[in-house]
């Protein structure tokens, strides 16, 4: 994208009209709005925020700035929908304290040691993935690889049978498709589908469960069930649209992060190069690969943010960035923009796979900080690591195709060959 069209973008900026070009390619209009109107006051009256200090501001401040979607969601989805129902009562639209509740369930089964009780399993299912990949030549980098990956980790959470994990993946691009700034009808019926879809499924898979509980340290859909020690329990609205939360929360991010890795690697060859010279230079050292392919699974997430918009709403007066808030205001956080800002990032536009100082926010940041963090970062390091373990040389066939969303970056497609 030339400067001029970036300026021509981001003097009329509206997040429920963008351009073709804007979607392909964000960023230059990021920087612009960085650098000429940091907090823009969007037609619909809401703030768009693309500045690393003014976005760690409204985190912190999780008293004055919500989570909470109840009146932003109204007029967006209908309060009768399924949509609705579902996203006001997520973990992620909520503040506390039934954020706090269900949060604390969640991370009672996402402990260090359980997640690395995970790697065996991770590493023998991405295995089997590359296996088929060799035997084939190739194949899609999105849908024979990085999707496959995240449906199998969280439905082994959640307990999902295999013979069940089919209709996951196309009910969660759905659900969260439905969070575009401006859906589109197609997008709002889908999403509404899939809600009902997913809850008809998971009422019968709750009900074997309090039949049979799983491994409480293990099995996060046995912990929502039995609640906390001191014997207070979610309702059975929470718990389930709890469980379609942790279902889409750790599919399409995770699938993002692995796709636009290895994609990232074909674009840019010199850090490919450097990559694979200090994975070798590790030799069989596993700590010091683990450092290496985690530095750059943290850069591939700085410079390609799997989800590029977070959205809060101010409950009182307040500033930001120096510009005034009135209660009321909605705010869009562009964590895109936010993780290429010169003044939180050296020469932030450079993939650099050795940034050791990276305070990105892909994660977000406070409260609500990504709850399986610590498993993302796993399933980057063994998938994008062993592929590139196994295909050193490995080449995209076709330009890839872009997902064409504002809220979650990523491709739809990615056909690739190995020799």
């Amino acid at each position: 994208m030339s400067a001029e069209r970036a300026r021509e973008i981001a003097a009329s900026f509206d997040l429920r009209a963008l351009p073709a070009d804007f979607l392909a390619n964000p960023y230059p209009v990021y920087a612009t709005l960085r650098g000429t109107e940091p907090v823009r006051c969007m037609p619909d009256g809401s703030l768009f925020l693309t500045r690393h200090a003014d976005l760690m501001a409204v985190y912190r401040d999780a008293a004055v700035f919500s989570s909470d979607k109840h009146v932003e969601f109204a007029p967006k989805y209908g309060v009768d929908s399924p949509l609705y129902e579902h996203h006001t009562t997520s973990l992620v639209f909520n503040d506390p304290p039934l954020h706090t509740r269900v949060r604390k369930l969640i991370m009672g089964a996402l402990t260090r040691r359980a997640i690395a009780d995970m790697e065996p399993g991770l590493v023998t299912l991405v295995d089997s993935l590359l296996d088929r990949i060799e035997a084939q030549g190739g194949g899609d980098l999105i849908e024979d690889f990085a999707a496959a990956i995240p449906v199998e980790i969280i439905g082994n959470l959640l307990g999902v049978p295999h013979a069940d994990r089919g209709p996951l993946r196309d009910w969660s691009l759905a659900i969260l498709g439905a969070l575009e700034p401006v859906p589109t009808p197609e997008q709002h019926a889908a999403g509404n589908r899939s809600v009902t879809e997913m809850l008809d499924y998971l009422r019968t898979l709750v009900a074997e469960r309090r039949k049979a509980p799983g491994d409480p340290e293990r099995d996060v859909l046995t912990r929502l069930i039995r609640g906390e020690a001191n014997g207070e329990q979610l309702s059975e609205v929470e718990l389930l649209q709890n469980c379609i939360f942790l279902l889409n929360a750790g599919h399409e991010t995770t699938t993002n992060l692995i796709g636009n890795g290895l994609i990232l690697l074909q674009e840019f060859p010199s850090a490919r190069t450097q990559l694979q010279a200090d994975l070798r230079a590790a030799g069989a050292d596993e700590a010091a690969k683990e450092q290496v392919l985690t530095l750059a699974v943290d850069e591939c997430l700085r410079f390609e943010s799997s989800n590029q918009l977070g959205n809060r709403r101010a409950l009182a007066p307040t500033v930001v960035g120096g510009v005034d808030v009135p209660a009321g205001t909605l705010v869009t956080l562009c964590i895109g923009a936010a993780n290429r800002d010169p003044a939180a990032f050296a020469v932030p536009e450079t993939l650099d796979l050795r940034r050791e100082t990276n305070r990105h926010l892909a994660f977000g940041f406070g409260i609500h900080q990504c709850a399986g963090l610590s498993l993302a970062r796993l399933e980057g390091r063994i998938a994008i690591g062993r592929f590139l373990q196994r295909f050193p040389t490995y080449q995209l066939t076709t330009a890839p195709i872009r997902g064409g969303r504002a809220r979650f970056r990523g491709f739809l497609s990615a056909p690739f060959a190995v020799s």
